[in-house]
């Protein structure tokens, strides 16, 4: 497995940071997924979480229900009129 480069990685240490924790969980794996066998420990080592997590979200990415995006934002001020 190649790991990114520094910069890549920077990027995407940010990049998670800036999601919130299920949209983090399905991102790490997809990143892992995306470099095949040793991924999720890279991934879980590059993002600072549990390979664990990064199970439960490749669970969640290959479930036939569709990805839940309820409650993402919330309702602005002209929702209810």
């Amino acid at each position: 497995m190649d790991e990114y480069a520094k910069v890549v990685e920077g990027q995407m240490v940010k990049f998670s940071r800036s999601l919130n924790e299920r949209d983090r969980r399905r991102y790490a794996a997809v990143e892992a997924a995306k470099l095949g066998h040793g991924g999720i420990g890279y991934i879980s080592r590059l993002l600072g979480c549990d390979p664990k997590t990064i199970g439960q979200g490749m669970s969640e990415l290959e479930s036939e229900a569709e990805l839940a995006v309820d409650g993402q934002r919330k309702k602005g001020v002209d929702a209810n009129r």
